[in-house]
């Protein structure tokens, strides 16, 4: 169980409301612990993940709050960036996702460009301009 810090509630300022439920329940039920790393970024700050390589789009989900990225903590409380935390980490991810009735794609999936720590509501289901507390039937 994780205990969500300011910061942590902070960075999730902008969120999708469906996307902030889900992290509040993975700190509430999974036993691995994490950290909030980032949510709504700006269009500057994605250009310049983009520059330096870290992004490889100006389409991310964290300009519309679709997206977090989730830093896992390892057994001595440290940030991790050692896949199999994330693989673990993500069975937890996904199971709050099926109990909460939240779809959710992890970039730990993707099959180019993999990104453990990224969370992302699917553009199918939650398409940019649709209201922000009502996701789109499919």
């Amino acid at each position: 169980m994780t205990m969500l810090s300011e910061r942590d509630r902070e960075r999730m300022k902008g969120l999708h409301p469906d996307l902030i439920r889900l992290v509040e329940a993975a700190a509430a039920y999974a036993p691995i612990h994490f950290m909030v790393i980032e949510g709504l970024r700006s269009e500057a700050q994605q250009a310049a993940y983009v520059a330096s390589g870290a992004s490889q789009t100006m389409n991310s989900r964290h300009l519309t709050g679709h997206a977090v990225d989730l830093g896992v903590l390892d057994d001595a409380g440290n940030l991790t960036w050692e896949w199999p935390w994330y693989d673990r980490f993500a069975v937890h991810m996904k199971g709050g996702s099926q109990l909460n009735g939240i779809p959710v794609e992890w970039g730990g999936d993707w099959t180019s460009f993999k990104d453990g720590p990224h969370w992302q509501l699917p553009w199918e289901q939650y398409p940019v301009g649709s209201a922000p507390d009502e996701p789109i039937e499919v």
